[in-house]
């Protein structure tokens, strides 16, 4: 209950500074959504992110930091550990990935 709690606060004041979604000409498309947030254990850079890479329906590559979860990466359906620096270096690390899912996918 407390984390329902939590998540309720933090989205009211929550302010999204960015959000863009990208269609693809093979029917694939990404979404990206940055907001600003307090400062917690959970968000200590105290922005909540959500990169996403969606091809045939399925998140096939993703960023985030949901609640409870701390930073995290998606790929292929596995879930790893992310060690966010900045915002200019996740945004390396998921054109990164999204590149190697579609080499990988040749």
């Amino acid at each position: 209950m407390a984390e329902n709690i939590w998540y309720v606060i933090t989205m009211m004041v929550a302010e999204l500074v960015y959000h863009e979604k990208r269609y693809f000409a093979d029917g694939s498309f990404q979404e990206i959504k940055i907001w600003r947030v307090p400062q917690s254990k959970d968000k200590p850079h105290g922005l909540k992110y959500s990169f996403a890479y969606i091809a045939s329906g399925e998140r096939v590559v993703g960023f985030d930091n949901g609640e409870g979860k701390g930073d995290h990466r998606h790929f292929r359906g596995k879930e790893y550990r992310y060690k966010f620096q900045n915002l200019d270096r996740l945004w390396r690390d998921f054109i990164n990935d999204i590149a190697r899912f579609k080499e990988e996918s040749q």
